[in-house]
C-alpha cells in the first residue's frame, strides 16, 4: 500500500516537474517551487530564499501561510517580503545553505542540544520565534532543504512549515515525505538554474540599455517588472481570468516588463544624458526606442518574444488615443536609429496590448517616484495622485482601480527595491 501511494505521489512529482519547466521568470518560478512543495507534502506554510554564495548572504524571496491567507479578502496578498541577511549556522536556513544539508526538525520548539548524538556535535542553530510572536502564528514541523545547481552549488533554501494530516492536524514531515521533497527538490534546483540564465540575459540587455541612459538603472528595471507582476495579478483576479491563462500571462510578463526600454540602445548619449529639456526633435528620436526595442524581437519565434516587442513597442500609447501617444500606426521596421519619428495616428483603448498598458503605468508611476537626473523624486503620495488624475486619459481605467487595490503592496516594493 505504502509502495503504490509513494508511486502515485512521484507521478504526481513528474507531473509538477514538467510545469516548473515551463516557466522562464525566476521570481515566477520561486513562488510555484515554494507552493509545489507545500502541496506535495500538505504544508500549511514556508517560505523559500536566494543563496548568494560569494556574500554569503540569504533574500528570503517568498513567503506562504494558508491559515493566514484564510483572514484575508479574496484577492489580497500576504505582506510583500523581500529582506537580505547573513546566512550563518545560528538560524536554520542559514545552517542549511551553508552546509548543504537537509534539516527535519518535528517541533522547532523542542529541539534537542545536539545535532547528532553519535559524534555528541552540539546543533548550532536555533529558532527565531519572533515572526511568530509578531503574527500569532505558531510553528512546529519545519523541513529546510537546499536547492542545488547541477554541478553542487547551493541557489537557494526551500523551507515548509507545519504538515498537516488529512485532518488538518500538525504532525512531523515523515520519511516519505521527506524523500519525496529532496526528489522534488533536485528537479526544482535544476529548473532555477535554466530560469537564472535566461534572466541573466534579460538584465545583461537592460544593463546595455543602463550603459546608455542614466535613467534606467537596475532596481527601475526590478520595479518596473515587479510592480507590473502585482497589478496584473489583482487584475485577473478581479476579471476572473482562469488561473491557467493568469499563470502563463504573469510569466511571461515578469521577463517582458524587463525589456520595455531595450530599444534605447539605439539613441545617442547627447539625447539620453542631457539634464536640460529636449527639443521637439530631440523627443522625436526619443521616440525611436519603442520601434527600435520591437525590432529587437522581430520575428517573433516565441510567446515571451511577442510580449517583449508588444511591451517596447506600445508602452507609450494613452489609452484615451491621445496625440501625445507614440508610435501608433506605424511600420516600426522602418525605423533607424536616429530617425525623427513621423506623426502617427494613435492607438487607443484595447487596440493597445493588455501587457503594454500595464507596464506604461507601472514606468510611469515609478519614474514619478524616483529622482532623474533632471527632476527630483515625487513624493509617493503625489505619485499616487498623478495616476489617479490620468485613470482612462493615459491608463486604462481598470488596471488604475487594481493598482490602488494594491496600494500597500506598491509602496512596500518601493521602499525595498
Amino acid at each position: 500500500m505504502l509502495d503504490d501511494r509513494r508511486q502515485k505521489n512521484l507521478q504526481r512529482i513528474l507531473e509538477i516537474e514538467e510545469r516548473l519547466s515551463e516557466i522562464k521568470d525566476v521570481d515566477v518560478l520561486l513562488e510555484n517551487i515554494l507552493a509545489f512543495a507545500r502541496k506535495i507534502a500538505n504544508a500549511d506554510a514556508g517560505s523559500i530564499y536566494i543563496y548568494n554564495e560569494k556574500e554569503k548572504k540569504l533574500t528570503i524571496r517568498f513567503g506562504q501561510n494558508d491559515t493566514q491567507q484564510k483572514m484575508l479578502a479574496p484577492g489580497e496578498k500576504l505582506p510583500y517580503l523581500f529582506f537580505t541577511f547573513p546566512a550563518s549556522p545560528d538560524s536554520i536556513s542559514g545552517y542549511s545553505a551553508l552546509s548543504g544539508k537537509v534539516v527535519n526538525i518535528p517541533d522547532v520548539y523542542h529541539m534537542p542540544e545536539l545535532l547528532d548524538a553519535g559524534k555528541k556535535e552540539k546543533r548550532p542553530y536555533m529558532f527565531q520565534s519572533s515572526t511568530d510572536k509578531a503574527t500569532g502564528y505558531h510553528t512546529t514541523s519545519m523541513l529546510t532543504i537546499p536547492l542545488r545547481m547541477t554541478q553542487g552549488r547551493v541557489l537557494g533554501v526551500l523551507q515548509i512549515i507545519n504538515a498537516q494530516d488529512s485532518s488538518g492536524n500538525i504532525i512531523p514531515f515523515d520519511e516519505n515525505s521527506e524523500f519525496q521533497i529532496l526528489h522534488f527538490a533536485s528537479s526544482a534546483g535544476r529548473a532555477l538554474e535554466y530560469a537564472y540564465l535566461t534572466n541573466n540575459m534579460v538584465l545583461r540587455m537592460a544593463q546595455m540599455a543602463a550603459f546608455r541612459d542614466p535613467k534606467e538603472t537596475g532596481t527601475h528595471v526590478e520595479r518596473v517588472s515587479t510592480f507590473s507582476l502585482e497589478i496584473y495579478d489583482r487584475y485577473a483576479m478581479n476579471k476572473r481570468i482562469p488561473k491557467e491563462s493568469r499563470e502563463k500571462f504573469r510569466d511571461l510578463l515578469k521577463i517582458a516588463a524587463k525589456c520595455h526600454d531595450f530599444g534605447k540602445v539605439g539613441v545617442s548619449d547627447l539625447i539620453l544624458k542631457k539634464t536640460s529639456g529636449f527639443t521637439d526633435d530631440e523627443r522625436s528620436l526619443i521616440k525611436g526606442h519603442t520601434c527600435l526595442g520591437a525590432q529587437l524581437f522581430t520575428p517573433v519565434e516565441s510567446e515571451l518574444d511577442e510580449m517583449a516587442r508588444n511591451v517596447c513597442l506600445r508602452h507609450h500609447e494613452r489609452f484615451d488615443g491621445g496625440v501625445q501617444g507614440y508610435p501608433g500606426r506605424f511600420d516600426y521596421m522602418s525605423v533607424v536609429p536616429e530617425q525623427k519619428m513621423p506623426a502617427t495616428i494613435p492607438l487607443k483603448g484595447e487596440e493597445i496590448p493588455l501587457s503594454a498598458r500595464i507596464v506604461a503605468l507601472a514606468d510611469v508611476f515609478d519614474a514619478l517616484s524616483h529622482a532623474r537626473v533632471y527632476k527630483p523624486a515625487w513624493t509617493i503620495e503625489d505619485a499616487f495622485k498623478e495616476i489617479e488624475k490620468e485613470r482612462g486619459r493615459q491608463f486604462d481605467p481598470e488596471l488604475v482601480d487594481a493598482f490602488f487595490q494594491i496600494k500597500d503592496r506598491i509602496i512596500a516594493i518601493n521602499n525595498v527595491i
